[in-house]
Order: structure tokens, then sequence, then C-alpha cells
């Protein structure tokens, strides 16, 4: 009996540190959610947290369509090998069948697949018209892809074209910020707005790629591509090209910040170019110079009638 409950109490001693373990993990998720949405994260398994609607929904046709699916067919065909090495060696099968087809077995091969690849399509085709069925734009962003960094410009907001390179390690690391994906310059979006983003590229090809809004494109010298988000969560969000470009191809990270809509309006007042007063004033400053330049021509007569003047003194 004593061992009985020396045992039990042991059972107890051990599963409470288990039992406290989970209950930490569970409360840790939604800080671990908000450290991880946006970025990419070590060791981890699947797809990044999903930052607006367009993603969720390319998220579930991968992980309840696509991924399923996959599995499925994959260890359908396993268990077919087994079966079939198992089954039909030399060993176990001495002496082979002579038929060369079987017709049920054929048109099940045949019909399956399609059917497969009409499921597939019903829910691949409306995703695929979503993300170049581009909404009404509250923003638009023209991005253009350089070796080996992105510009950017707002022509609705007058902010002409700045540069974004990559933010050396040591400010990374000084700035806690994650290296090889923060940047010196980077987007800057209200948040539940529809952003147009316009992508081209200045020399060769580039890719304009943010997993958690699930969008990439091309960017190509001397054409305009489009893609578009609606972030609905405040924070950070990462991305990079990943069209291979030249030899410093991974050092061309993509940052944007998600803010406030009154955060974006005071970041656009301290980007906007504000007119210089200077080059105001000196438009109407030039005609009035004119008269100034002409005088010394109305005067150039009085040296010349001081030289007979002086002429005559000396006779």
């Amino acid at each position: 009996m004593a061992t009985r409950g020396f045992r039990a109490q042991g059972r107890a001693l051990y599963q409470l540190p288990i039992l406290a373990t989970l209950i930490a993990a569970a409360a840790a998720v939604p800080a671990a959610f908000a450290e991880t949405l946006g970025r990419p994260t070590d060791k981890a398994i699947g797809l990044q947290p999903s930052g607006d609607e367009l993603r969720d929904t390319a998220a579930f046709f991968h992980n309840v369509i696509l991924l399923p699916t996959i599995v499925a067919i994959s260890l359908f065909v396993l268990g077919l090998l087994i079966w079939i090495i198992v089954r039909y060696n030399k060993k176990s099968n001495p002496i082979p069948a002579k038929f060369a087809h079987n017709t049920p077995l054929e048109v099940v091969w045949t019909i399956v697949p399609v059917l497969i690849l009409t499921v597939i399509a019903a829910f691949s085709f409306p995703l695929l018209y979503k993300y170049h069925d581009i909404p009404k734009a509250d923003l638009t962003i023209k991005a253009t892809g350089n070796q080996w960094f992105w510009s950017y410009e707002y022509p609705d907001q007058k902010i002409a074209e700045y540069t974004s390179n990559i933010l050396p390690e040591a400010d990374a690391d000084k700035a806690g910020v994650p290296y090889k994906l923060a940047t010196t310059a980077p987007i800057v979006v209200p948040v539940g707005k529809v952003t147009k983003v316009l992508v081209t590229g200045a020399d060769v090809l580039h890719a304009f790629f943010i997993p958690a809004f699930g969008v990439q494109t091309t960017a190509i010298p001397g054409k305009v591509n489009e893609v578009w988000f609606k972030p609905r969560t405040l924070g950070t969000y990462y991305g990079e090209c990943n069209e291979l470009c030249g030899v410093n191809h991974a050092f061309m990270p993509i940052e944007v910040k998600v803010v406030s809509q009154a955060d974006f309006n005071a970041w656009v007042a301290s980007k906007a170019a504000k007119p210089s007063p200077t080059p105001v004033a000196a438009a109407p400053a030039s005609p009035s110079a004119t008269p100034a330049l002409a005088a010394p021509t109305q005067a150039t007569p009085v040296p010349s009638a001081t030289a007979p003047a002086a002429a005559a003194t000396k006779a």
C-alpha cells in the first residue's frame, strides 16, 4: 500500500511540471503569434501567420485542400508500392501473369485524377480571380527593384522616390530587428486600407514577395505588375526578393510597417516634398534685376565725356 502511495505521489509530482509547461505554452501562444507575425520563425513548420484576408484564403487553400490531397495521394501510392513489392516479387509470385490490360482499373485511374483536379480547380480559380480583381485602392505605391536594393514612390501623396537598403548587421543588432530583413527605409501603410503596389524593375528580374500578405510578383524592366493587400493588424512585416538577380540577391529585403491612419498621415507630412521659398523669391526678383544690369550701360558715356575734359586740361 505504501509503495502504491509513493508511486501515485511520484506520478503526481512528475505530471505537475508537464501540466505547468502545457499551461505556460498555451498562455504564450498569443505572444508567440505576435512575435512571429510578419517574419520567419526558426525551425517552424508551415506557413507564416496571415496578415490579411486574401492571405487567409490562400492559407486555407494550401492547408485544407492541397496538403490533405497531396498526403492522401502519397500514402496511396506508397501503399501500392509496398503491396506490389510484397505480393509480386519473384519469390512470392514465381509465375508472372500474362494479361496486359484491365479496363475497369484504367477507367478508375483516369476518372479519379480528373475528379481530384476538378475539386482543386473549384477552389483555385476563385482564389486566382481574387488576386487579380484588385479593389479600389486607398493607397498606391510604386516599387522598383534594383541591383541590389528597392526604391519606393507614393505618387498620390507626392512623395518622391526614396531608396531602401538592407540595414547593416551592427545597426540591426543594436535596434533588435532581424538582420537581412530590416531595412533603412521601410514601406509605411495604414492599417485596414487597400494598398496597391505597382512593381517594376530597373535592370534585371527581381521579385516582390511578402509572405504574410501572400503577395508575390516579378519586377520586370519595362513592364509594370500589380499586387494588393489589406493589412488588418498593426506591426512590421518582412519580405524579400526571391528572384535570383545577381551576386547580392540575398541582400535586398522588403520591410512594411503597418501603422494607424494618424501615424501614416504624420509620416506622409514628414516625407512629402515641401516647396522651397528660395526659388519663389528668385522668380519675381529677376525682372527687377534687369534694370540694375542696364545701369552701367547708361553710365558708359560718362567716362567718355571726362576723357576730352582731361585732354583740354593738358592742353
